[in-house]
């Protein structure tokens, strides 16, 4: 018989930590915890792949599970001493979610579970306190109708704001207990007008809803937006766990909270949490009530006046700091941990490696191996390579102006400036139309998550600091300011009152996610400023990998830049994009508008020097390393004019009408440029182009290696080849015009000349090609194209409705198809070495910058990859574990 259910709880479990695979990260973490003898409540984990059997069976559940079922809810009865659905003495579960990795609030959890009209009268008279038990109750009702059978959480919420108005009450803790009877009621009335039906008393019913409605939202929308963002596979599955409740909400000595065992936002060593006094857990993560500081450091550094739990309840914080140390003793790594206290005893519910920022994870690695605890190698498996882009943009200028609005908890760092929006969809929508947007909400919830990722940044009134707004805030690597208590939201009227100042739709605002500022307008920002830990950790870095990083770059800014973050090289200068400059763009039109080899020569000559000028500043910031120009490739529509005073300025330089330019101009519209006359095609119709550029390359090169007194070595590729004979003649054409500016200079230089391999035809043909080729670089955004078929610049169109399918697993353009392109990158590396065993590989499409794409570059034998500057230190770091994966 299959084994579905593993029992966990009092000193011991049948499962531990290496099988999160099968019991997911919470369950594999709650059984190590039990065999650690860590207080953790008894229950159970129903296995992920009881989920993986549910989707394949239309929704069923393997035969003998709800026998497992029955079995571990007897153990829990027997070590609890109470009884499910007994009227005497009830026993209580939590039901929860939990993926082999964190997704923090995508999925659902019910609490309270096993409470009815009858075992509620039986808590209230076993714990000696109604107003406990009736406050469990109504919250019961309420989460189990939202999440279980779709009854909208707010209508509860409406009606809980009713009365607190009605009874001149301002705080939940306000309420006694006739006030919570009296809404369990009203609660379950309102579900049943929703439903057509009664609220289930039965408590086996509500155990398997809760299991249904759990393994069910794995597949919701908020999740699947969530796996995809984090490239989280569906078919991983989640399990459930089934626990006996504790109660945080039971009085004045009992409390729930959350707690890092380093700070998540900058590192430091030093315990960071929060926690709520007679509350449950869902009050502190949802946030709904703004806690209190977990210790009286971080009290005093907030400026709050609010007890903190080292300081009201000291002997349960010193067992709970005993509990972080063992943790993070035990798993060498810095830990979330949720904790409920029930009259004075701590219980822990929850541990798991804590989501950071990318500042907190360079500090807290490298760190712990300063300390002893971690090596070298694994600081670098434990940082994210794409978390690093956090690190390498602007901050807020600390001597600009700030006309500061107010100031809310500084729940993940980084600055944002951009328009107020109110809804996830708005801030979805105006992103993808190319605006900058902060989202504005009361609080966060699992469903705004789309917007989240949207949005530059994201600003609540109420939650602290481990809300949920905070936790995947700091996970994206987006600045969040929570619990800005001053601000009044209006959500119908789209609008933010404070001090007397209103803020409407679409406003600038800033927000600093440091200090917690909230700032209007836009504030002006200064660079990042890379040293130490980032430093430390590159270094390590670099001593791993064996892929050489260079940048794509074709400007002195870019270049700098990119020499900055470690680039080892240029393996991607666009030419192109150098002429679309104001003084130069009506000598390009010249060139491309002429009829006449004669007249493009004229134009030719005057581009020549500013060409020149260009390879002379980039040859010079890269001081010998690498640099790969590549010829001009893009179809000649991208610079033809377009309005009459663009055409009137080309026909006055050329001294010709305007009517024949407007003639000439629709000579060379074609239908489908980008399959057009594009690329090595242009070089083999106009070899004076290529002839000209060449030459520009060479006499830059000649004069940089005089001044600098170090050889440069330019590495000039073709693009677009897809036949041996293209490339064997414009090699030709580049060679004579190299050699013969070579000799003359009386200067010795050498130079590549290579081809770009981004058709399919390329690729397949490598071995051919190979012997006129002194380098291959793989052009991987044409060559996704050509492959699958699809138009970048389009395919927004559809591509989320294939993610959605599944048809891919992410988007092509993003990371790269290791299937179907990929295996078109091993062949043209295979049969070009194969042909030249010393044949320079690289790749220099924007996956060079993806971290699964750099280690498919490291597992194929390339020597280098390139990506835009602000990636390079994210390629460097995911080419070093690449490295560490292979051993």
């Amino acid at each position: 018989m299959a084994k579905w259910v593993y029992n966990f709880g009092d000193g011991s479990a049948e499962g531990e930590a290496s099988m999160k695979n099968l019991l997911g990260g919470k369950g594999a973490n709650l059984a190590e915890m039990s065999n650690l003898g860590l207080p953790v409540p008894p229950g159970f984990t129903i296995t992920t792949e009881v989920c993986t059997a549910f989707y394949e069976n239309n929704k069923n559940y393997p035969d003998d599970l709800a026998e497992q079922v029955k079995a571990s809810i007897e153990a829990i009865e027997n070590t609890v001493g109470a009884k499910f659905g007994d009227e005497e003495n009830p026993l209580l579960v939590s039901v929860r979610s939990g993926a082999r990795v964190s997704m923090p609030g995508m999925m659902d959890t019910v609490l309270n579970l096993g409470l009815n009209d009858k075992t509620v009268e039986a808590l209230a008279r076993k714990s000696g306190d109604e107003r406990f038990a009736y406050d469990s109750y109504r919250r019961f009702i309420q989460m189990y109708s939202d999440v279980v059978l779709g009854v909208e959480h707010y209508l509860f919420e409406e009606l809980l704001e009713i009365h607190k108005e009605e009874n001149g009450y301002i705080l939940d803790t306000e309420l006694g207990a006739a006030d919570w009877k009296e809404l369990a009621q009203a609660f379950k009335k309102k579900a049943e007008q929703e439903l057509g039906r009664p609220f289930p008393q039965d408590v086996n019913e509500q155990l398997w809803g809760a299991i249904d409605a759990v393994f069910g939202s794995w597949m919701i929308e908020r999740a699947m937006v969530y796996r995809r963002l984090h490239n989280i596979p569906h078919t991983w599955g989640t399990a459930v766990n089934v626990q006996s409740m504790v109660f945080g909400n039971m009085g004045d000595d009992c409390a729930t909270g959350v707690a890092f065992t380093r700070d998540p936002s900058t590192g430091e060593n030093a315990y960071y949490g929060e926690y709520l006094i007679n509350a449950q857990g869902e009050d502190v993560v949802a946030g709904i009530r703004t806690p209190q500081n977990l210790t009286k450091d971080s009290r005093i550094a907030a400026g709050s006046d609010m007890p903190s739990m080292e300081e009201s309840m000291e002997a349960v914080y010193n067992d709970l700091a005993d509990v972080f140390q063992k943790l993070e003793s035990h798993y060498r790594d810095m830990q979330d941990i949720e904790f409920t206290v029930q009259q004075g005893k701590l219980w822990i519910l929850q541990t798991r490696s804590g989501k950071r920022t990318a500042p907190a994870a360079l500090k807290i690695a490298v760190e712990m191996v300063h300390d002893n605890i971690i090596t070298k190698e694994e600081a670098l498996m434990r940082v994210d390579p794409a978390a690093l882009d956090q690190l390498l943009h602007p901050t807020l200028d600390p001597k600009a102006h700030r006309d500061v609005l107010t100031k809310g908890l500084p729940a993940s760092p980084g600055a944002a400036s951009g328009i107020v929006v109110f809804s996830a969809d708005e801030a979805e929508r105006l992103a993808k139309e190319g605006n900058d947007v902060i989202l504005v909400r009361i609080e966060t919830s699992p469903e705004d998550i789309h917007g989240m990722h949207a949005a530059k940044g994201i600003l609540t009134s109420r939650g602290g600091m481990t809300s949920h707004a905070a936790v995947v805030a700091r996970g994206m690597g987006r600045p969040c300011v929570s619990g800005a208590g001053a601000l009044y939201i209006d959500m119908a009227e789209g609008t933010i009152t404070v001090n007397g100042r209103t803020i409407n739709r679409h406003d600038v605002i800033t927000i600093d996610g440091g200090n917690g500022e909230v700032m209007a307008g836009e504030v002006a920002t200064i660079k990042p400023q890379l040293g130490g830990h980032f430093a430390e950790l590159m270094g390590w870095a670099d001593s791993k990998r064996k892929l050489k990083v260079r940048t794509n770059a074709e400007t002195p800014l870019d270049a700098t830049a990119a020499r900055e973050f470690g680039a080892e090289g240029i393996g991607l200068c666009r030419t192109e994009h150098m002429f679309f400059d104001a003084d130069r763009i009506v000598n390009v039109r010249q060139m491309i508008m002429s009829n006449s080899e004669e007249g493009r020569r004229s134009a030719l000559e005057k581009l020549l020097p500013v060409q020149k000028q260009d390879f002379i500043e980039l040859f010079t910031i890269m001081k010998g390393l690498p640099v790969t120009v590549r010829l001009l490739d893009p179809p000649l529509h991208e610079f033809l004019p377009h309005e009459d005073d663009d055409f009137r300025n080309v026909a006055e330089v050329m001294n010709v009408d305007v009517s024949f330019l407007k003639r000439r101009a629709e000579e060379l519209h074609e239908f489908n440029p980008m399959l057009g006359h594009r690329g090595c095609r242009l070089g083999i119709s106009f070899p004076e182009i290529y002839e000209m550029q060449a030459r520009a390359i060479i006499e830059a090169a000649i004069e940089v290696s005089k001044n600098l007194g170090e050889a440069v070595i330019p590495e000039i590729m073709v693009p677009l080849v897809g036949t041996r004979k293209e490339l064997e003649i414009l090699r030709k054409l580049i060679c004579k015009t190299a050699d013969e500016i070579i000799a003359q200079s009386g200067e010795k230089l050498e130079y590549l000349v290579g081809t770009m391999i981004e058709l399919p035809r390329a690729a397949l043909r490598a071995g051919d090609i190979a012997n006129v080729a002194d380098f291959f670089s793989f052009g991987t955004n044409d060559l996704t194209q050509t492959t699958f078929g699809i138009s970048r610049d389009d395919s927004g169109h559809f591509l989320d409705d294939y993610l959605k399918a599944d048809i891919y697993d992410q988007d092509p353009f993003v990371s790269l198809d290791q299937e179907g392109v990929g295996e078109l990158v091993k062949i043209g590396v295979e049969r070009g070495r194969a042909t030249r065993a010393d044949l320079k590989v690289g790749i220099c499409g924007e996956h060079g910058g993806d971290p699964a794409s750099v280690e498919f570059c490291h597992n194929t034998g390339l020597d280098y990859v390139s990506c835009s500057p602000y990636r390079v230190p994210i390629a460097r770091l995911a080419a070093a574990q690449a490295a560490l994966k292979q051993g």
